[in-house]
């Protein structure tokens, strides 16, 4: 089933999206560190907001919100994926050729290197204070479900600590500057 995104003005965006074949490639320090430095640059360069996230060491669950009405969520996973994964092929290359390996394909003629899984993961809208909180509460607690941390505070690789007001974070996130609805309705 093809994924359905609707570029709708004041709407935050619940993103998730998975390494290919779900291997477990952000459990290195360094490949995850690229991945926030890459996504502190897109949302610069696409202007939007960065209101919680978690990398898992096979997926990540990132909440964002386009500052302006006329967007394309499409371009903006586009700036979040794209840039890392091709960072990532020559970090690869010169460092760790065997992870290399497990990220390659073969499309006919052409050789390929896939660090997301193909298709453009799961997008939720959401529109309202109760589920962007709720979609925060999940997202932070992620790690905790998983047994891998036993506080939301103890996992570097998410929101929790910059939304904890702490300095000792992987990458600070942007504070709500948008008049949500009260109400419970979700897209």
């Amino acid at each position: 089933m093809r994924r359905q995104s609707f570029n709708l003005p004041s709407h935050a965006h619940y993103l998730t999206f998975s390494c290919y074949r779900r291997q477990q490639h952000l459990t290195d320090d360094t490949v995850r560190r690229g991945l926030l430095d890459f996504w502190d640059q897109a949302r610069h360069k696409g202007d939007f907001s960065i209101w919680a996230y978690v990398l898992m060491p096979e997926h990540v669950h990132i909440l964002i919100h386009p500052n302006q009405g006329n967007y394309s969520i499409s371009k903006l996973l586009r700036l979040l994926k794209e840039p890392f994964s091709h960072w990532l092929v020559i970090h690869w290359s010169a460092n760790a050729p065997q992870d290399l390996q497990s990220i390659s394909v073969q499309r006919g003629e052409r050789h390929l290197h896939r660090f997301w899984q193909e298709g453009g993961g799961y997008d939720r809208n959401l529109f309202t204070w109760d589920a962007v909180q709720k979609a925060v509460t999940y997202i932070e607690y992620n790690p905790v479900r998983r047994g891998l941390v036993g506080g939301p505070l103890d996992w570097p690789w998410s929101s929790a600590r910059s939304r904890a007001g702490q300095s000792d974070v992987a990458l600070a996130v942007d504070i709500p500057q948008i008049a949500l609805s009260e109400s419970a309705n979700v897209h």
